[in-house]
């Protein structure tokens, strides 16, 4: 009989995946309603500042939460999350959202090539194999000779970078901070960046109910998170993992559903290499040798780059307790 408490983990990664393409429903619908991008995204940033303020203050000592031994490192790598979800967003707006969920799952892809070069982890020659038919899925995803090509798709490309180094840098702080501080300076550092920027563009919403979308994504990503959080703690990210795939399944379905956009068969071939690749680096990981903390693990429980605080793939949450993981 399956475990109930992994079962259990395993309806908490499905229950955020849909959270996540819920929100980024939302972002596609404010968009093609003429709201500013830079105002979206601060109010995404913004309420997902109080939920987490919210959540972890109170047990953290209230601003002893702010309290880290690298601040630079905090900066920076907040600073690479909010390039990332600020391309992510600009893409998603003008591209369907099965396209774009499909591209951003290479950032797993990128975090594994980039683990040697920067963190010392081992990368064997089977995990670069899958790294390369990974791209190639993306390339098929994007057609970037082919008609019908979106130049926004090169946006989520460099939204996955950008979130990849944001995932190593998270690896590193996390030696030194807890993971409460880190996912708080994720919130607020993009917060007081888009601050002074977002008066000269604010636009209120026409209409109410365009207003409550806006307010509501900083919650639909913070509940993401907290999801997945709770998951990793009933479960080991290489059996959680393959479940995130699910993403892509709303994200085809809520396209059609709310803005008429059917996937091609581009779209759904270059989707099942990225997915096969993606579990090819889990599995491969799971029962080779080498450490199975590594980010070369390349575990892609990373929903859809929206994710503020995401933690870091192949980490032990168990050791991180209470940490919203994107």
């Amino acid at each position: 009989m399956p475990d109930p408490r992994l079962l259990r983990g395993v309806g908490l990664v499905v229950t955020a995946t849909l959270l996540f393409v819920a929100m980024n429903s939302g972002v596609k619908h404010l968009a093609r309603q003429g709201l500013p991008m830079v105002e979206i995204i601060w109010a995404r940033t913004l309420m997902h500042l109080l939920f987490v303020v919210a959540l972890f203050a109170p047990g953290r000592g209230g601003w002893r939460l702010l309290a880290t031994r690298r601040p630079a490192l905090q900066v920076t790598r907040s600073l690479l999350l909010v390039a990332s979800t600020s391309f992510f967003f600009t893409a998603v707006g003008r591209v369907p959202l099965a396209d774009a969920t499909a591209v951003s799952f290479t950032a797993p892809f990128i975090v594994a090539a980039l683990a040697r070069p920067l963190l010392g982890e081992p990368v064997g020659a089977s995990h670069w194999l899958w790294i390369a038919v990974g791209f190639a899925g993306a390339l098929i995803v994007i057609r970037p000779t082919g008609r019908g090509t979106s130049p926004y798709l090169a946006l989520v490309l460099g939204s996955a970078a950008c979130y990849a180094l944001y995932q190593i840098l998270t690896r590193r702080v996390g030696e030194v901070d807890p993971p409460e501080t880190s996912v708080t300076y994720s919130a607020l550092v993009g917060t007081l960046v888009l601050a002074p920027v977002v008066p000269f563009f604010w636009r209120w919403p026409d209409r109410p109910q365009d207003a409550a979308i806006l307010a509501v994504l900083g919650v639909l990503g913070g509940l993401g998170h907290y999801c997945v959080a709770r998951a990793l703690r009933r479960g080991p990210a290489s059996v959680l993992a393959p479940f995130q795939y699910v993403q892509l399944v709303w994200a085809a379905a809520l396209g059609f559903l709310l803005f008429g956009d059917v996937p091609g068969l581009a779209t759904w071939l270059g989707a099942a290499i990225i997915v096969a690749s993606g579990l090819g680096i889990v599995w491969g990981r799971a029962i080779g040798p080498g450490p199975r903390g590594s980010l070369a693990a390349g575990s892609p429980l990373r929903p859809a780059l929206a994710g503020d605080g995401a933690l870091p793939a192949g980490s032990n949450p168990a050791a991180r307790p209470g940490h919203p993981k994107r």
